[in-house]
């Protein structure tokens, strides 16, 4: 049993992957000239592409320094169409913050295509698409005016 009260608990914070947390440009070159060419347009369909990009800069440091405050989870969405993307976005979590149970975001990755569903204080997330609008709490629209990078989400949230 919990015995955790409400009140007692870190306020939820989501977060989106693509273009939030991961820098989505970087991995367009490491892909094949032949894959480059074929998936011109719609990247995000090209397999293996989720897993060989960098990080936003500043985005492992500030995730590190709003876990001490907040509960985090990934909250993102995958191509439908290539199941081979919802594993490579694990992948990329494990290399990035690690696969053990003491890492920060040990299983803490959801996958889906309504992220208006989940229940939360804080969605960080750039794009309005997949439900992000919708959703009940707080969005920060990453990247949007006063919210442009990481330092700035991070400051906003630790003086909250």
């Amino acid at each position: 049993m919990n015995t955790k009260h409400q009140t007692d608990m870190k306020p939820i914070i989501y977060i989106d992957m693509d273009n939030v947390l991961v820098d989505f440009p970087t991995g367009i070159p490491r892909l094949s000239e032949a894959l480059q060419k074929e998936y011109k347009g719609k990247e995000d369909d090209a397999p293996g592409i989720f897993k060989l990009m960098d990080p936003i800069p500043g985005a492992i440091e500030s995730i590190h320094r709003l876990a001490e405050f907040y509960e985090l989870y990934v909250l993102s969405t995958a191509p439908w169409k290539y199941p081979s993307a919802w594993s490579h976005k694990v992948e990329w979590i494990q290399k990035h913050f690690g696969k053990e149970p003491d890492s920060i975001l040990y299983k803490r990755l959801i996958l889906t295509h309504h992220k208006n569903l989940n229940n939360g204080h804080y969605l960080i997330d750039d794009r309005e698409k997949n439900g992000a609008k919708d959703f009940k709490g707080e969005w920060i629209q990453f990247k949007k005016e006063p919210f442009e990078n990481w330092e700035k989400v991070t400051a906003y949230l630790l003086n909250r």
